[in-house]
């Protein structure tokens, strides 16, 4: 069969419906207010909060309603009130607007039997295949109050296009208008709540909170869309729940208790509640019995409940947010509240209802399923009002002023003028009369719904794409009031650009007692320096520290910043900063302590320069040879020189100066001491005479300081040439903050190494020569003093070499300290001691003692038994050279001039003399003389 057959079958069936007379006993008013007018606009509300014995129900009987519902009663009165303005001002002309208010009773079943009513009343038979033509009375419906009645509602009227204005219910599946086309709301969807409900908890860093919704569409939907929002503002939630909505749910109460314990159980400090207000009320009281106080992030669908607010010990379940739909406070619907009357020739059975419980004390206020609100009212009004057995409906009082929130409806009002301005623009009105055709098919005025723009009360009134208003969000704060809490706005949420404007700040909170915010965090904040490490979800991490060369400056980061050009930091850092150039600043101390060595140890050397040359002429100065003894002056004072080369910032220059002065002059000094060293190998120790004559022949000092200074000056020139040193710029450790800046001695330190090898293996040789003339005495040679600072030298390098390794940014300054160490080891070694032999020493050791001492040391020596005062005729076929030879007498010339045969030959008559005495003989030879 098809659709149009369909249609035409069972359309006569329900216009049958229409036309039957009016039905007797109860049914006759299936509607609980109406008033007659030209158009007649459909009102559906929750007058009751549910229907009673539901499960019991087996047959399509009229559904039984309970528990009268005070906010839907307001709800109404206030529609009833705007469409008698819009009627008493005349702003649709010639022409009233009449009124059709039912009862859903909370649920989408009975809601249907309402609108089925409404459609078939007074309908026009069509045969059409289609409704374009179809023309009830009813050519609006306001309402429902929950998305799960609007949207059972709004799928029935799609069918017909009929407009179905809602004030209150906020499920995002209403903005499809795939499949609600004809409904439309004057409140902002749910998407844009829960979008707000996320920037709240961003804003007070909440980002561990728990959920509880209801599983009715309202519910599902709602909580859907914070998942989506909550994801984006980084909110976690640590646990959902869901409890049924329908309030007479077998398992309600079991439910509430579990989702109680649940709350109790977790860490999350932060509770959304998308409930109906009588769930709330349940879960309150489970919160407040176990004295459990958390923060509560109302919905719109409670969050300006007044009955909520007045519940006993309200305080304790902690603090309270909300965002509700914009209120604005009407005085003339305060005044109508004060004076209820129904409109002439209707009825209106909620105004006789209420006035009967409010006045007449019935006894449903005292049965065991008394509604909520009649308590409240008996033990607030019980001192003005007794129960009266005067007639009820004529009496009136402020109750519904005080102690209701007449601000809340405000965008019921904005739906009577909405759909007022619609209808005017439809039939075309003027200040005087409407043209248009009264009774117009309901698609033609929801095309006009859909363009209405106005402004009322300050506010920009307009339907957007998808049929919402996006007028915003309140944010509110139950604030204590005595017992009770009362509602303060503390902020607005802007739906287009979605920003939170806070009005008021410097709250204290109820859960800490202080203006301190409480917190709900999976983790502790990570602090400035750390970022967080991600565990199993997103809001639960382990803090760890910023590497090297990033940093945090803010809580929570999800990651380090790297730092800008030019700066660094070091782990855990919360800043960049330049690191700080190290050098060897000459206003620091260390470098003033070196400096101050070096040109100390200049004027040491110009101080013992003076001595040599005023003493030359004395016995250790003639030893000490002053001719050497100055060159080697010299190369200690370019060695010190160079040291105040090691101060500073570097420069290319310096770099290379510091080291060449260090190589040309130390190896000066050190090719002197080999000299020495020579000089008594050759005098002092036994040879051959072929052996001694050919080791005096390269005994040449000029030649010999000249070839070493020159070999150490090739081997500078190639290193300056082929791997020079320049400034350092090896990266500085990621661990410090120190940019070392010093000289590089080269990329491969080939040349460096050469060059310190070099001076070692000069060193060496002269302490091995020395080594050798160990035993020669020390009257005659400088042996000891050469053993011992050649030994210094070696030991100071040495140690050098791993400190210079190994400490990468104290090279300068390590081998500044080498360099001073070694030149001080010479000048304590070599020449100090002569400046005591001027000064201090004992002129009284002539040849004779000398000798005498030698003999002496001589007799404890097996190997020189042969020098014993018993020389006589008899020994004379032993070596002649068994005691000490001075080679060749053409040579004692040369010998003298190098200070060591002068002292020798100037006492020579004394020494024989003190031979004779002890009884040595001298044995001569042709070419050479023994002692």
């Amino acid at each position: 069969m098809s659709r149009c057959s369909l249609v035409r079958f069972l359309l006569p069936a329900v216009l049958m419906l229409g036309s039957v007379p009016p039905p007797v006993s109860g049914c006759d008013r299936i509607c609980g207010a109406q008033a007659p007018g030209d158009i007649i606009i459909g009102v559906l509300l929750s007058f009751n909060r549910k229907v009673a014995a539901l499960y019991e129900r087996t047959a399509p009987e009229s559904f039984k309603c309970s528990d009268f519902d005070m906010i839907s009663f307001l709800h109404s009165l206030s529609i009833i009130h705007e469409i008698e303005k819009v009627n008493a001002a005349g702003f649709i002309p010639g022409l009233k607007l009449g009124y059709m208010v039912c009862d859903t009773c909370s649920y989408a079943s009975k809601a249907l039997e309402n609108v089925e009513h409404m459609l078939t009343v007074n309908m026009s038979k069509t045969e059409n295949c289609g409704h374009k033509d179809f023309r009830p009375a009813v050519k609006a419906i306001l309402g429902a109050r929950y998305s799960e009645v609007t949207i059972a509602v709004a799928r029935l009227l799609s069918i017909y296009q009929l407009p179905l204005v809602s004030a209150s219910s906020s499920s995002p599946d209403l903005s499809d208008k795939t499949r609600f086309t004809s409904a439309l709301r004057t409140v902002p969807s749910d998407v844009h709540q829960t979008k707000a409900v996320a920037k709240i908890m961003d804003y007070y860093h909440w980002n561990w909170v728990g959920v509880v919704y209801g599983d009715d569409d309202y519910g599902k939907a709602a909580f859907q869309s914070f998942q989506k929002n909550a994801e984006k503002n980084n909110v976690c939630l640590a646990f959902q729940e869901v409890v049924p909505h329908y309030l007479g749910h077998q398992n309600s109460n079991r439910r509430i208790q579990e989702v109680a314990e649940q709350i109790r159980a977790s860490a999350a400090r932060v509770v959304l509640l998308i409930l109906k207000e009588e769930l709330v009320e349940l879960l309150f009281k489970e919160m407040i019995r176990t004295n459990t106080s958390r923060v509560w992030i109302a919905s719109d669908a409670w969050s300006r409940n007044r009955a909520v607010a007045h519940m006993e010990d309200i305080n304790l379940v902690g603090d309270i947010l909300g965002f509700s739909f914009v209120a604005h406070q009407s005085d003339s619907l305060d005044e109508y509240l004060q004076n209820l009357t129904v409109a002439p020739g209707g009825y209106n059975n909620f105004i006789e209802q209420y006035k009967n419980f409010r006045f007449n004390c019935s006894s449903e206020c005292f049965s065991s399923a008394r509604p909520s609100y009649c308590p409240t009212i008996l033990q607030q009004e019980e001192s003005r009002y007794a129960c009266s057995t005067d007639d009820p409906q004529g009496q009136n009082d402020d109750y519904l002023v005080k102690y209701m929130d007449s601000s809340n409806v405000f965008s019921d009002r904005i739906a009577v003028w909405a759909i007022a301005h619609a209808i005017r623009n439809l039939l075309k009105c003027n200040a005087s009369g409407c043209s248009g055709e009264i009774n117009f098919p309901p698609w033609k005025l929801l095309q006009e719904l859909k363009k209405v723009e106005f402004q009322f009360e300050g506010e920009d009134c307009f339907f957007d794409e998808n049929g919402d208003f996006v007028n915003g969000y309140d944010l509110l704060r139950w604030e204590t009031e005595g017992t009770h809490r009362k509602f303060t706005r503390t902020g607005r949420y802007h739906v287009l650009d979605g920003k939170i404007e806070m009005v008021k700040s410097g709250v204290t909170w109820i859960t800490t007692g202080q203006s301190a915010t409480p917190q709900s965090k999976c983790s502790e904040s990570c602090p400035q320096g750390s970022f967080k490490k991600i565990l199993n979800v997103s809001c639960c991490y382990s803090c760890t520290l910023c590497l090297e060369g990033t940093y945090s400056d803010e809580t929570d980061l999800a990651d380090c910043k790297p730092c800008p050009n030019g700066t660094w930091s070091l782990k855990g850092w919360s800043q960049c900063e330049r690191r700080r150039e190290s050098f060897l600043q000459w206003r620091k101390p260390y470098p003033i302590a070196m400096v101050s060595a070096a040109v100390f140890g200049i004027l040491l050397l110009v101080y013992t320069l003076a001595v040599f040359l005023v003493h030359r002429d004395s016995a250790p100065m003639r030893k000490a040879e002053v001719r050497l003894s100055c060159v080697m002056m010299a190369g200690l004072a370019v060695s010190f020189g160079s040291v105040i080369c090691f101060m500073g910032r570097p420069s290319l220059y310096l770099c290379q100066a510091r080291q060449v002065m260090y190589a040309m002059g130390f190896t000066l000094c050190v090719s002197c001491i080999l000299i020495k060293a020579y000089r008594t190998f050759l005098a002092f120790l036994p040879f051959g005479r072929l052996t001694s004559r050919r080791l005096y022949k390269i005994y040449k000092p000029p030649i010999i300081i000249s070839v070493t200074v020159a070999l150490q000056a090739i081997i500078c020139l190639l290193w300056l040439i082929f791997d020079s040193p320049d400034i350092d710029d090896t990266p500085p450790s990621p661990q410090s903050m120190k940019k070392v800046i010093q000289c590089k001695e080269g990329n491969t330190f080939f040349g460096f190494g050469i060059m310190l090898s070099y001076i070692a293996l000069l060193a060496l040789f002269g302490f091995l020569l020395a080594f050798k003339g160990r035993k020669v005495p020390q009257e005659f040679s400088e042996t000891g003093y050469i053993i011992f600072s050649m030994l210094m030298y070696l030991f100071v390098w040495v140690c050098f070499i791993p400190i210079y390794i190994t400490n990468n940014e104290e090279r300068t300054p390590v081998q500044a300290s080498a360099i001073l160490v070694s030149t001080y080891g010479i000048i304590f070694c070599h020449f100090l001691p002569k400046c005591y032999e001027v000064f201090w020493g004992s002129p009284t050791d002539t040849m004779t003692r000398i000798l005498r001492r030698w003999r002496n040391n001589g007799d404890s020596s097996s190997s020189e038994r042969a020098t014993h005062a018993d020389l006589n005729a008899s020994t004379q076929s032993m070596a002649p050279n068994t005691v000490v030879t001075i080679s060749e007498q053409s040579s004692n010339s040369s010998l003298a001039d190098s200070g060591i045969m002068p002292s020798i030959y100037d006492e020579r008559k004394d020494s024989f003399q003190g031979f004779s005495r002890s009884g040595t003989q001298l044995t001569k030879r042709q070419r050479s003389r023994s002692f």
